[in-house]
């Protein structure tokens, strides 16, 4: 077992959550819509750990978790597309955890289910956390959830098996592109070696998750590096997707991941975007930074969240009133 030295009070949000975890029994666990790897992590992660424990348990999601993610499930857990058949769920919980969610919003229609006397402990990793839970376990300077999820394991003394290794070990994979982001950190390695210690394989991972593209996403990628775009002296740059593009290239939407990355890695980017059209005048906008702009603080101003490096947001309007709206941001961050 890898030891880290915490925080007092990081140590004391995490017997908090413990004191939630162990004093309850039947927990809703939602993650935020459109779950990444992470997000899709810290929900199997949290449904295995809850199982060692013997606690009861349903998991949430107001869309569906990418196929690419369900191995993590091991075909014991499955998580209900609330969107796709809201009546097949009546019950209201009283005690619910969030995971990788930055702020209330991101649970997204899932809260409909929340009683009204609802207890909500909250695990993130976000620095636009606005601590929205009645419990708060979040971690800014964490690379991932799953991160903050390993550490309440050793708090909790939850055993490590290999399906929960899986999943912390994926969420930390994805969240740090393959390891290679700023926010890799010396703790994220001596995790990942855990990992790897217990069973782990990492290169079969890598390659499930960060190599492999199926034809709708070539098909995708193809199509969006035609809009690639410049401003403010080349260091922005964006790409759009628009609804027929999707349609036209039977792409789902987990097939845009890894999409910013493109106008990201260009020489001389500082910002990299995808505008992401979602229909009923509605753009989702992806933002990759460098370290120089922080587009935590521009997604924010559009209602949004995230990062420094790392955020997103929904603007509304059409594609191109949202790429020159956000865009003039990024501009202004830069300065």
């Amino acid at each position: 077992m890898t030891v880290i030295v915490q925080s007092d009070d990081y140590t004391a949000m995490l017997e908090q959550a413990a004191q939630f975890i162990r004093s309850n029994d039947h927990f809703l666990v939602v993650s935020h819509v459109q779950p990444d790897g992470d997000a899709a992590g810290s929900t199997y992660a949290v449904a295995w750990m809850l199982q060692s424990l013997g606690k009861t348990f349903t998991l949430i999601n107001e869309g569906p978790i990418p196929d690419k993610f369900i191995y993590m499930a091991a075909d014991r857990h499955s998580v209900v597309h609330y969107e796709a058949d809201p009546g097949s769920v009546t019950q209201r919980y009283t005690r619910v955890i969030s995971v990788d969610c930055a702020d209330y919003s991101r649970i997204g229609s899932v809260h409909k289910l929340f009683a009204e006397d609802v207890q909500l402990l909250n695990i993130d990793h976000h620095a636009t956390n606005d601590r929205f839970g009645s419990s708060n376990l979040v971690l800014e300077q964490a690379a991932a959830t799953v991160e903050v999820l390993y550490d309440l394991c050793v708090h909790m003394e939850i055993p490590f098996t290999h399906e929960l290794n899986v999943c912390i070990y994926s969420g930390l994979l994805t969240d740090t592109g393959g390891f290679r982001y700023a926010n890799t950190t010396p703790k994220v390695m001596q995790i990942a070696a855990d990992m790897l210690n217990r069973g782990v394989k990492g290169h079969e991972l890598a390659e499930r998750l960060l190599e492999k593209l199926s034809y709708p996403q070539i098909s995708l990628i193809k199509t969006s590096l035609s809009t690639l775009s410049f401003a403010h002296s080349n260091r922005v740059a964006w790409l759009s997707v628009t609804l027929n593009d999707v349609k036209a290239s039977g792409a789902s939407n987990e097939d845009l991941d890894g999409l910013v990355n493109y106008p990201r890695n260009i020489e001389g980017v500082e910002v990299g975007v995808l505008f992401k059209e979602r229909g009923e005048g509605i753009v989702k906008v992806s933002l990759r930074s460098n370290g120089r702009a922080d587009v935590a603080k521009v997604a924010k101003s559009f209602g949004g969240g995230g990062h420094v490096r790392a955020a997103g947001c929904a603007v509304q309007g059409t594609p191109e009133e949202a790429i020159e709206r956000v865009v003039k941001e990024v501009g202004l961050a830069l300065e």
